[in-house]
């Protein structure tokens, strides 16, 4: 694109300014309108451009199924509020709260709004800029030789000017740093909902924790009653003198060993019910009085649609976001390169000056010009190239990232669909466990009052008992937890609309007003 086409002519002559008349200035600003509108059909036919055009990230190889469930079918379902598939009204609820109040999510929509601002601001370089001024001056001046000083009457000097500048987007530098602009907007949004998946996913397993800590201490104040019944026979037949003290001793050790676990579960709970009151954007003790009455574990019934591996470049949120990213390295390359090239600029100015305000609009006392500038890089040691080099360097850095991120994605779900499988697995063989020595115990004990049985074999039951019923409490705590994950992994997340244009200050008084003290 040679840059002799952008003449001089639109400068007007030393004849025309010393001496204007409506005729030539009339013909000088057809002149330059004229070439005003060239210049810009001109630059937007050729749509100049300059560094790689982003075409996605390189190949990959991509599995064609998930190796814990090796079919290429895709499930049919959706992702959307998987946490109504755990039928618990009381997660809903706080779920829904969180969206609204969670800290995290709302930093995340300033980053958005942000993003947009920053998109608003990058595309104002493509128009023109226009300033205007104008001064009232009183002056006077003094003239004066060898012999004599002459004052001259003091005056007033009314001026108003206007003065615009306009960089042509000759080579695509501006149009590249929108470009960039744009997609870090998409990261933004990207990483709005990134965070959205990561609150519902801890909210949801974090409500799961807590039901299950008050699970396992109705399990230990449960057995720990039966244990304490079981002592008081111990000490019956002791004080009859069928029984011996050791027998006592375990008996009431058992016991205490069993309350000994509530505290270290009241204190888990706890900890699960400050955390949600936390996440929900409230003080630690927010959500206890909902929390106060005990519900069983959420227990998912229904699979969740896990689609197939390449499904996570767009439903994985923290996957969009990283690709993105590398879409906005690559066009800050074409932005640095840009800046390698001529720079044309059309510049103008409109400037009027009287002693009389009502003169200022006379023709007599404006001037005016117009004209192109070029600026051309000569020599500057490198460093438009280094910049272009490190722009390279920062797009192979952020194409890194999407890699890992993705290989991360991957592995997340693939873990979670092991866990989900060999956790089933596991709490079947559990709950057998549990009714077997739910009957252990209780023909042990049957016997033992009978005589028929020593007390080992009825401590033995017990603590056998208390230990699988807790093992399946814990089981379904993982089960519902792996489940969460599952579907943290594939990036399912909230789905309804989110409003980023609320700010979370909303400023008053912002114009014009005698400032208070600084606090």
């Amino acid at each position: 694109m040679p840059s002799h086409l952008f003449v001089a002519v639109l400068t007007p002559s030393a004849e025309e300014n010393h001496h204007p008349t409506p005729s030539l200035l009339r013909a000088a600003l057809s002149r330059a309108g004229s070439a005003c509108v060239a210049l810009m059909l001109g630059a937007t036919l050729v749509g100049c451009a300059v560094g790689p055009d982003y075409a996605g990230p390189p190949g990959l190889d991509m599995p064609s199924h998930w190796s814990a469930r090796p079919t290429s079918r895709r499930q049919a379902g959706t992702l959307d509020r998987w946490w109504q598939r755990l039928r618990d009204p009381l997660l809903n609820r706080l779920i829904e709260q969180a969206v609204d109040a969670n800290p995290d999510v709302a930093k995340a929509k300033a980053v958005v709004r942000e993003a947009r601002a920053t998109v608003q601001q990058t595309g104002a370089g493509l128009f023109p800029s226009v300033s205007g001024s104008a001064s009232v001056t009183n002056n006077k001046t003094s003239a004066g030789s060898a012999s004599a000083v002459v004052d001259t009457a003091p005056y007033t000097l009314h001026q108003a000017s206007f003065d615009s500048s306009w960089e042509l987007d000759l080579f695509g530098g501006t149009q590249r740093s929108i470009e960039a602009a744009v997609r870090g907007q998409q990261s933004a949004e990207e990483d709005l909902r990134d965070s959205l998946v990561t609150l519902i996913g801890d909210v949801a397993a974090y409500y799961v924790e807590a039901r299950g800590y008050q699970a396992r201490i109705a399990l230990a104040q449960r057995t720990s009653v039966s244990q304490r019944d079981t002592e008081k026979l111990t000490r019956s037949k002791y004080e009859a003198g069928s029984g011996n003290a050791v027998d006592l001793a375990k008996a009431t050790a058992q016991a205490a060993s069993t309350e000994a676990n509530v505290p270290t579960y009241q204190a888990a709970l706890a900890a699960d019910i400050h955390r949600l009151g936390i996440l929900l954007g409230r003080p630690p003790d927010g959500v206890a009085s909902l929390m106060a009455r005990s519900a069983p574990v959420p227990a998912p019934r229904m699979p969740l649609p896990t689609g197939l591996p390449a499904d996570l470049l767009m439903s994985r949120p923290d996957v969009a976001s990283a690709e993105r990213k590398l879409a906005q390295a690559t066009a800050k390359i074409g932005a640095a390169e840009a800046d390698r090239y001529p720079a044309v600029s059309l510049t103008g100015s409109v400037g009027t000056s009287a002693l009389r305000a009502g003169d200022l609009a006379k023709y007599s006392n404006v001037s005016w010009s117009v004209g192109p500038s070029v600026t051309v890089p000569v020599f500057d040691a490198g460093k438009r190239l280094a910049t272009v080099k490190i722009a390279e360097a920062q797009r192979d850095q952020a194409f890194a990232t999407f890699h890992s991120t993705l290989l991360t994605a991957l592995e997340d779900v693939e873990n979670a669909l092991v866990s989900i499988s060999q956790e089933r697995v596991r709490g079947v063989k559990l709950a057998e466990a549990a009714k077997n020595y739910r009957e252990a115990a209780r023909l042990s004990r049957s016997l033992f009052e009978t005589g028929s049985a020593s007390f080992i074999d009825v401590l033995d039951a017990e603590r056998s008992l208390y230990s699988a019923e807790d093992s399946l409490i814990q089981s379904k705590v993982s089960a519902a937890k792996d489940y969460i994950s599952l579907a943290k992994a594939l990036g399912g997340g909230w789905s309804d609309p989110v409003d980023t244009s609320t700010p979370i200050i909303v400023d008053t008084n912002t114009g014009p007003h005698f400032r208070e003290t600084v606090k």
